[in-house]
């Protein structure tokens, strides 16, 4: 039996309660930062940047499904192009 897609993308529609069971230091460490009232805004970014990681993952074992994984040499050269000169650390 097919599942239909979400009628509603990630950070879209209405909200809606649940319950999740999280490690009260987990809990704390994010009432530290935004406060009681911003746990929900803060979990669902943290959400939505995990769904963002896992469709990158996918994208990535797709790739690599067609193409092979990327050599050492291909991950330097994209390295030095994207943050210039060598990523390598000083010996």
């Amino acid at each position: 039996m097919a599942t239909s897609p979400p009628p509603y993308a990630p950070g879209e529609g209405p909200t809606m309660s649940v319950s999740v069971s999280v490690h009260e230091g987990t809990i704390e460490a994010v009432r530290a930062r935004v406060g009681k009232r911003g746990v929900s805004g803060y979990v669902e970014a943290a959400i939505q940047r995990q769904i963002e990681r896992d469709g990158l993952a996918e994208l990535i074992a797709a790739n690599e499904e067609i193409h092979g994984p990327l050599t050492d040499e291909e991950i330097r050269a994209a390295e030095e192009k994207m943050f210039g000169g060598s990523t390598e650390a000083a010996a």
